[in-house]
């Protein structure tokens, strides 16, 4: 059975919580900290006294009450360091009496090196094919064994349950509520077929591997930010490079496969799952906005969620979405 996480308010987490969080663990902190932009934990770049094993800085991640078990965030942790062992570049927690998932105050944390970078460029060919290089590293390992407690990308968790809490926590206007729940229902249900597929396995992810995850230096790209790790299909962690139209992802995703091909395989149904896996994430964003509602970082940072003109318009991309699974246009290897 699963450990249940603790429960507190982000509003506690003051500089003095988080430089005695670092003391306690024998580093001394100069009392530099700078909050980083993350909204579904707490992210902060910590200064430390000079002499430190770490460097002058690190980064403290604070994670968010009822979110995760433990388990589940320390699968998150012993991924990253498999892979890191593998000489795969991830960023991966540091360690204290052989422990990475750290606790103070009741607040669950670990500590990382800091790694800047800058924005992979995605329309660059020889980027592209080095990121597909290391995704197909990742997934190499990543199907070697499968997660514990993670849970799977799946239509219920991201679809039918996404729709049931908008709609049980009245977060639908009235006038489009009828729209939205035809749509929704439509939708799953075509979801639901695109997903029923014996050729299509399920291995550990990275789960949210967009641009803003990959960051770029001299040494080629490194990987950041596992906190949405899941068991999937492959091409979830390929698709959020695309863009463009199909001919513009068509290239793009040949460059990624070119690196991707010399240390994984995909099988060809997997790209059918592009545009149901756009869509999962679209209702999935939605439901995840609204659920975090009560956090007031929330509607400071996300004016523009729970109005009339954001409902509208996430109806007009569901609409969107429904066409293009229906009209089945597929990328192909």
């Amino acid at each position: 059975m699963e450990s249940q996480p603790p429960t507190h308010d982000f509003a506690a987490l003051d500089p003095t919580l988080i430089i005695d969080s670092v003391e306690s663990l024998g580093l001394q902190s100069d009392a530099r900290i700078f909050a980083l932009n993350s909204y579904e934990n707490r992210v902060y770049q910590i200064g430390l006294e000079e002499g430190s094993d770490f460097g002058q800085k690190i980064i403290g991640k604070y994670y968010r009450p009822n979110r995760w078990s433990n388990e589940q965030i320390q699968e998150e942790h012993d991924f990253t360091t498999e892979l890191s062992d593998l000489e795969i570049p991830v960023v991966a927690p540091l360690q204290f009496n052989q422990q990475s998932l750290l606790n103070y105050n009741n607040f669950r944390f670990a500590l990382f090196r800091q790694k800047g970078g800058r924005t992979a460029e995605l329309d660059n060919t020889e980027h592209l094919e080095w990121i597909g290089r290391f995704l197909g590293r990742i997934h190499l390992a990543g199907a070697s064994k499968p997660f514990k407690y993670r849970p799977q990308i799946s239509v219920q968790d991201y679809a039918i349950d996404s729709a049931r809490f908008l709609l049980d926590n009245n977060f639908i206007p009235d006038y489009l509520l009828e729209a939205y729940q035809t749509l929704s229902n439509d939708l799953i249900g075509l979801l639901e077929q695109r997903f029923q597929s014996d050729s299509i396995s399920s291995i550990r992810l990275h789960g949210d591997c967009h641009q803003g995850n990959i960051l770029w230096t001299d040494q080629g790209p490194h990987f950041v930010d596992f906190d949405d790790c899941r068991s999937g299909p492959a091409v979830q962690d390929i698709w959020m490079l695309l863009s463009g139209d199909t001919q513009e992802q068509q290239k793009q995703l040949n460059h990624v496969l070119d690196g991707y091909f010399e240390f994984a395989e995909l099988e060809p149904a997997e790209l059918r799952l592009v545009e149901p896996l756009r869509s999962l994430r679209l209702m999935h964003y939605a439901s995840w906005l609204a659920k975090r509602w009560s956090d007031p970082s929330f509607p400071m940072n996300f004016p523009w969620f729970n109005t009339p003109n954001y409902w509208e318009q996430h109806i007009l991309e569901l609409r969107e979405q429904f066409a293009l699974l229906q009209e089945s246009e597929n990328l192909h290897l």
